[in-house]
């Protein structure tokens, strides 16, 4: 398979280091990688980093590193996207180094995102560990995760031209819900690898470039567990426990220091292209997800059990 394999890393840039050291290492169990001159980083498995964290007032996505197989695959990539007119550019030495890649190109994609196509992801030099863990994330063949993107305007057509002409993603399903009268919520969804989907895109009012990052998690139970420490710890949530219909994952949304949500999830569907069919659903999720605003007050108005006040 030519084309992008695997979303290797994410670059945040955020106003609050501190913040997020705890929010990732504490809440989320990941282990800290390493500090730098602007920032640090965040180990979620084997490799160096999978995020890395800057510090900045954008409070956004920054950065996508996207690895490619091998160098041959990389140079034939860059060759076919330069092709077709976008610009490309050779990272430098430094910046190989700071992503712990062996090479590295620089380019936009139509809503203006920059994506890192690299090769050769460094592992760390020690092995992963996390205090809060039962078991692991989630990588390996499937990347760090998946991301979805706004598309804040940009036609489906020209952003799949980028991420399916020219960087190989395939569509693995499309939902189309009406939230509200007037409100439709129209979501494609790419995978590169057997992750059901890598890259999401909607054209939702969000005024960030990203919606949320998902990382998987190999034991049901950290999931609940990680729920339980973003409950106590007061961190604002998106949506409370579900499942969508498509990926099958049981997750909730946790809103991060920066204001864009991290989807926290456990048994993600793996697609098999060979019988793929890729088909549009009229629903977002199977059950749950509900706005924590909505379980709150449904929780408030239920009656006290028999013989007992509220």
């Amino acid at each position: 398979m030519s084309g992008v394999k695997e979303l290797g890393y994410v670059v945040y840039e955020v106003s609050g280091l501190a913040d997020w050291e705890h929010f990732g290492v504490e809440l989320l169990g990941m282990q800290l990688g390493e500090k730098t001159d602007d920032g640090f980083t965040l180990r979620t498995d084997e490799k160096a980093h999978r995020w890395v964290i800057t510090e900045g007032p954008a409070d956004d996505l920054v950065a996508t590193g996207y690895e490619v197989s091998e160098e041959v695959a990389l140079d034939a990539l860059v060759a076919k996207v330069r092709a077709a007119g976008v610009e490309v550019t050779e990272g430098d030495t430094a910046l190989a180094a700071a992503r712990k890649v062996e090479r590295i190109f620089v380019t936009t994609d139509p809503m203006g995102n920059r994506v890192e196509l690299v090769t050769g992801l460094a592992d760390a030099a020690t092995p992963f560990a996390s205090k809060k863990l039962l078991g692991g994330f989630v990588t390996g063949a499937g990347g760090a995760g998946h991301q979805v993107l706004l598309a804040h305007g940009v036609s489906r057509e020209t952003y799949l031209a980028f991420y399916i002409d020219l960087l190989g993603f395939r569509i693995s399903d499309i939902i189309v819900e009406e939230l509200a009268p007037g409100i439709v919520a129209d979501l494609i969804f790419l995978h590169c690898n057997g992750r059901h989907h890598t890259v999401a895109f909607g054209d939702m009012p969000h005024p960030k470039k990203t919606h949320h990052f998902m990382v998987e998690v190999q034991d049901i139970r950290d999931v609940g567990m990680a729920y339980d420490r973003c409950m106590d710890a007061k961190q604002p949530f998106e949506m409370t426990l579900g499942m969508h219909p498509n990926d099958h994952m049981f997750s909730f949304y946790v809103f991060t220091p920066s204001g864009f949500s991290v989807e926290y999830g456990w048994g993600g569907l793996i697609i098999d292209d060979e019988t793929w069919e890729v088909k549009t659903l009229d629903r977002l999720h199977s059950w749950g997800h509900r706005p924590s605003a909505v379980v709150a007050e449904l929780l408030a108005a239920a009656p006290a059990p028999h013989g007992e006040d509220h």
